[in-house]
C-alpha cells in the first residue's frame, strides 16, 4: 500500500493572516477565483453568557485545503514542504504521513487532518 500524506492543521492558533492562501496561489499560478487553500472564519459568536463578564466568544480561523490541493507535488518531489506549511506565519500546519499525523490529532482539540483526493 502506498504511503499517504496529509496536513495536520491546528486552527486553535491560526491568526487568519491568509499567508497560506497567497503562497499557494503564487506557487500554482491559480487564476482569480481559484484556490488551493482558503481560510474560513467561524465567528465571532457568543459561546455562553455564564462567564463573569459575559465576553466568552468563539472565533476561529480555519485553513481548508480545496480539491485543487495536491500538497505541492512538485515541491515534495524536490524534497521541500508544501508552500502553505512553509509560509504559515502562525506555524499551525504540519506535513507528514497520515500514520505520523493521526496520533498527533488525538493530542489536542481544534485540529483537522486533511488528506488530498487521489485523483488529482
Amino acid at each position: 500500500m502506498a504511503v499517504q500524506y496529509g496536513l495536520l492543521i491546528d486552527y486553535d492558533y491560526c491568526s487568519g493572516c491568509e499567508t497560506c492562501v497567497v503562497a499557494c496561489k503564487e506557487e500554482h499560478d491559480f487564476p482569480v477565483g481559484k484556490w488551493g487553500i482558503r481560510v474560513l472564519e467561524d465567528g465571532p459568536w457568543q459561546k455562553d453568557d455564564t462567564s463573569d463578564d459575559g465576553n466568552c466568544f468563539n472565533w476561529n480561523y480555519i485553513p481548508v485545503p480545496t480539491d485543487l490541493c495536491d500538497l505541492c507535488a512538485d515541491r515534495l518531489a524536490a524534497g521541500r514542504k508544501p508552500t502553505c506549511v512553509h509560509h504559515c506565519q502562525a506555524d499551525v500546519m504540519t506535513f507528514g504521513t497520515v500514520d505520523e499525523l493521526a496520533p498527533m490529532l488525538k493530542q489536542k482539540p481544534k485540529q483537522v487532518l486533511f488528506v488530498p483526493r487521489d485523483d488529482i
